[in-house]
């Protein structure tokens, strides 16, 4: 018997919408799972179908430093549509953990090693294979046949495209997140881990699971209180990067935090020259900590001792 193949046509514009939550998966998950999106129908029509993905706002609750709740905050997002946002994250990632690379490993090659300039034994009447340095690759204490070398790791990554990643998975981290009342003023006196993992308790947070804290500012008796904390990280707008965002379990946002992530990565964010200036200073902040950037002028040879 044949069988027969029923295909739907569509005429009008498909329409998908989407939590934040939907995109993305735990960080211990992230490797081993796939994601189930909806399954858009075939269509044998040969005109252009029209897509439009929307991200839903999900409210937070926002929680007192005694674990009461006491209201709700939203954070509305911009997210990449879900055909894109695992390569756009995945890219700044990898992006991100190459930059970091300080590429100063290096080996010796066997015209870079000491010694060799001697021929161990003769060439002839001695029964053995000829030799000519023992600084050889095939001997022990020669060189290194393709070994590393000094190199510049560094990719680039568009500016928009980078923001565009953090936001999807701060969108997709939402799902975890809870919003906590600025609680500096409780540490004032004097730093107290034992009371800062009683607060994470009260808050539903595991000290044993994995969490990262987005603060505005992070008071000194604050940091002092959860520095011992290992699986705990502190971070503000400055420090913010995606590896941290999809490492943690738990998210923890102030209020502060939340009017600047809808601030600067909201679906209504259209960007400024003096943020993007503000961007590039702090990349250049970087890279002088890390010692990446170099003089422009070398030193001077005439007065200087070294021997290249």
């Amino acid at each position: 018997m044949a069988s027969s193949l029923f295909l739907t046509t569509a005429t009008t514009p498909t329409s998908l919408s989407f939590t934040s939550s939907s995109i993305f998966i735990s960080s211990h998950q992230f490797n081993t799972h796939k994601f189930n999106f909806p399954i858009l129908p075939l269509t044998t029509t040969t005109t252009t179908t029209s897509l439009s993905v929307s991200c839903k706002a999900s409210p937070i609750p926002v929680l007192n430093f005694s674990g009461e709740k006491v209201g709700e905050s939203l954070l509305d997002l911009r997210s990449a549509p879900p055909s894109t946002a695992r390569a756009v994250v995945h890219r700044a990632v990898v992006t991100d953990l190459q930059n970091k690379r300080r590429g100063t490993a290096s080996t010796l090659t066997r015209g870079e090693v000491r010694g060799g300039g001697r021929k161990p034994f003769p060439q002839k009447k001695t029964g053995r294979a000829r030799r000519g340095s023992n600084r050889t690759p095939l001997r022990p204490g020669g060189g290194v046949i393709f070994g590393p070398k000094p190199r510049d790791w560094s990719v680039k990554i568009n500016r928009k495209e980078k923001r565009l990643a953090i936001s999807t998975a701060m969108a997709s981290a939402s799902s975890s997140a809870i919003v906590v009342e600025d609680f500096a003023a409780e540490f004032a006196e004097k730093p107290r881990t034992r009371e800062f993992v009683a607060a994470m308790k009260r808050w539903g947070l595991d000290p044993k699971e994995k969490a990262m804290f987005l603060m505005t500012e992070v008071a000194e008796n604050v940091r002092l209180s959860s520095r011992n904390i290992g699986t705990l990280k502190m971070h503000t707008p400055r420090t913010l990067n995606l590896y941290d965002i999809l490492d943690a379990d738990k998210l923890v946002l102030t209020q502060g935090a939340v009017d600047y992530l809808n601030q600067r990565y909201g679906v209504d964010y259209l960007g400024s020259d003096d943020e993007d200036e503000e961007e590039e200073e702090e990349d250049d902040y970087e890279d002088d900590e890390e010692g990446v950037v170099d003089s422009e002028e070398g030193p001077d040879t005439e007065n200087s001792d070294v021997v290249n």
